[in-house]
């Protein structure tokens, strides 16, 4: 069975790796633009992780994309890099900090 986006996000928690994230204090953003559209934020603060509907003011990172790109690379059957490389992955603000989203996450829902 098929996975919504906002399923997705509301397994995001189970997929994030507390261990990787230690020290960490800043805020993940992503914004999904088509036919299921809305805005989920990620709250990282000293390893723990929170998942925010609706998103938040200012994150320090934002993901913009479709809904089935961010699919396919939550899925694990896209690769991130790519996708921001043929401009199907938009990133703004922090990019050291978006480099390091796939250590921050697994993949494969």
């Amino acid at each position: 069975m098929t996975m919504t986006v906002g399923e997705l996000f509301e397994a995001l928690s189970t997929r994030f790796d507390s261990d990787a994230a230690a020290g960490l204090n800043r805020t993940l953003q992503w914004k999904i633009t088509d036919e299921d559209p809305g805005v989920w934020a990620f709250e990282i603060t000293d390893g723990q992780g929170r998942l925010i509907p609706g998103g938040v003011d200012a994150p320090d990172t934002t993901f913009t994309t479709t809904g089935a790109t961010w699919m396919a690379i939550a899925e694990g059957r896209q690769d991130a890099m790519r996708a921001f490389m043929t401009g199907k992955l938009k990133v703004k603000g922090d990019m050291m900090l978006a480099m390091k989203v796939p250590k921050l996450f697994r993949t494969g829902f």
